[in-house]
């Protein structure tokens, strides 16, 4: 049985920044996310007892054996619990730049557990999905849902996993992507967060930050009001990336045009025009505003910026099967 599966990227709102559990993969605290419609990963699964070991492509280009090394401990975590040990074929197709700050692995690993799941005869409840996706990418637990999604940081493995905040955005939260480098980032998220948690002395604070942040989007959310959430945001990033700067040795995802970005943001919203930012761990600037001002914004950063550069993202839906041959 072939299934086919879809998942979207997420960008956090507030951000989750730091393990307590490397092979779990528990965070040190809670985080917020608004998942996205223009970026997904589509992923085909197929155990079969033809297969003497598992094979993996993504855009049709075989993976690296590290890669592959991290994608067949994804599929052994399957196997133990369909009780199976087929070796899998998958294939995948990112519709997303991979590891440029634009969060592939969540919508990838969102993808993977849900097509390898039902491929190997399990029918998990969306929360136990969101578990499994976790296992890859920590940030993949979010991406099972649509919507405005809130991840538990949890006490252990059952206790982590991501719920629904607002599935249906219905009051004008929109983003916008600035791709400004697509290329693969030099640092990956998941040493940059080793180092932070191991060596910035603000990272206690931090987890305090995000207790904070957590309970005032969520009410800023309740009220619909788009300039606290936007607000929130830009400060929560903010605050994670300078965690990254007071690590030793301290780093960053920013280049010249990530901050050029930010102060034409600043700029435009000091003029009038009500838009935030926010960035992961990579040099692209996602920009937070109201479908109102969406027109104006366009005009405003179309004078600085190709069209093509230009994404306009939508809350995106939650993970969903589009075959099952």
């Amino acid at each position: 049985m072939i299934v086919t599966a879809r998942a979207h990227t997420n960008i956090a709102l507030i951000k989750y920044w730091g393990k307590r559990d490397q092979q779990l993969i528990l965070p040190q605290t809670d985080s917020l996310s608004l998942t996205l419609d223009p970026f997904y990963t589509d992923t085909s699964v197929n155990f079969s007892p033809s297969y003497d070991h598992d094979q993996f492509s993504i855009n049709n280009t075989p993976v690296s054996s590290k890669t592959a090394r991290r994608l067949t401990a994804f599929l052994n975590i399957v196997r133990r619990q369909a009780g199976i040990s087929q070796a899998a074929r998958v294939q995948s197709i990112n519709h997303v730049p991979t590891a440029a700050g634009l969060a592939s692995s969540a919508s990838a690993f969102a993808a993977l557990a849900l097509a390898a799941s039902r491929a190997a005869g399990l029918n998990l409840s969306r929360r136990d999905l969101s578990r499994l996706a976790r296992r890859g990418s920590g940030s993949a637990t979010r991406s099972i849902y649509g919507g405005l999604v809130q991840w538990h940081r949890g006490h252990d493995d059952q206790t982590s996993y991501a719920e629904p905040i607002m599935e249906k955005v219905d009051f004008g939260l929109e983003m916008i992507a600035i791709l400004l480098d697509t290329h693969q980032k030099k640092l990956s998220s998941r040493i940059g967060m080793q180092e932070v948690v191991a060596t910035s002395p603000f990272y206690p604070s931090w987890r305090n930050v995000v207790k904070n942040d957590i309970k005032n989007i969520k009410n800023a959310i309740a009220a619909r009001d788009i300039d606290r959430i936007g607000h929130i945001a830009q400060e929560n990033a903010l605050r994670m990336h300078a965690l990254n700067l007071a690590a030793d040795p301290g780093f960053t995802y920013f280049n010249a045009d990530t901050l050029a970005t930010m102060d034409l943001i600043d700029h435009l919203r000091d003029t009038g025009l009500s838009c935030y930012y926010t960035m992961d761990a990579g040099p692209n600037v996602k920009v937070i505003y109201d479908r109102r001002n969406r027109q104006a914004l366009l005009t405003e950063l179309s004078k600085h910026f190709a069209a093509k550069q230009l994404v306009l993202a939508q809350a995106g839906p939650g993970a969903t099967i589009l075959k099952n041959e």
